[in-house]
């Protein structure tokens, strides 16, 4: 479904942030985002990200994208705008390098120590679509969005998943307490009766591919319901 929201929402990686240059440059980065690989329990669904997630910001040139140390505005690192942040998607998922600033020096150590070692990204979705994993748990696939900020966090704990909920509510029409009452329950399955859902494995990171129009990737998804 598209959304119309524009909610903003958070999800955070299990790779590490890590130091990539030292001395003046103070550079950190890691995977912001994987593709493929399904996501811990959210409330009752998982989800992944589809390799064409980001095409539209990558095409745009990653317009007014930030680094901020726990999302916060007044701890930036960086800006595509300025080049101190620099993206990129490879067949494993979004890469990013900051060079971070003197003023924000305590995050480079917390980085380079250990103490910061996990990342996540801010975005809005724009279309997604509702499956099931192969043993019968509901899964969100995150198809195309905008990214907003990548950032090295130390509570990785973001879990307000109301817009993912609201997109499946609207795709059953349903009402969305009536979502989230069976997401408390783990019973969101009860949503995806029909069309008959797509089967995503759960084997771990799927089998990668080249970035491809969000539209192309919608009309794939639909051939592969019929399975």
């Amino acid at each position: 479904m598209d959304d119309v929201n524009g909610e903003t929402e958070r999800r955070f990686t299990r790779g590490l942030v890590k130091v990539r240059a030292a001395g003046e440059s103070r550079t950190i980065g890691g995977y912001a985002a994987k593709f493929n690989t399904l996501s811990r329990n959210l409330g009752g669904f998982v989800e992944r990200i589809d390799p064409g997630f980001f095409a539209k910001s990558d095409g745009d040139g990653w317009p007014r994208v930030m680094a901020r140390y726990n999302h916060d505005n007044n701890m930036l690192l960086g800006t595509t705008r300025a080049g101190t942040l620099r993206l990129q998607t490879d067949g494993t998922g979004l890469d990013y390098s900051v060079d971070v600033p003197a003023a924000r020096a305590d995050v480079f150590e917390l980085v380079q120590r250990g103490d910061v070692t996990e990342s996540s990204f801010a975005f809005y979705t724009f279309e997604d679509d509702w499956a099931m994993t192969d043993d019968g748990f509901p899964v969100r696939t995150l198809l195309s969005g905008q990214l907003i900020d990548v950032a090295p966090v130390n509570d990785p704990a973001y879990l307000d998943t109301s817009t993912g909920l609201r997109s499946l509510a609207e795709r059953a029409g349903a009402g969305l307490e009536e979502v989230r009452a069976a997401a408390v329950a783990g019973e969101l399955k009860q949503f995806l009766g029909a069309p008959a859902p797509t089967v995503i494995p759960t084997g771990g990171q799927g089998d990668t591919h080249p970035l491809v129009a969000v539209r192309q990737r919608r009309a794939e998804l639909m051939k592969r319901r019929t399975f």
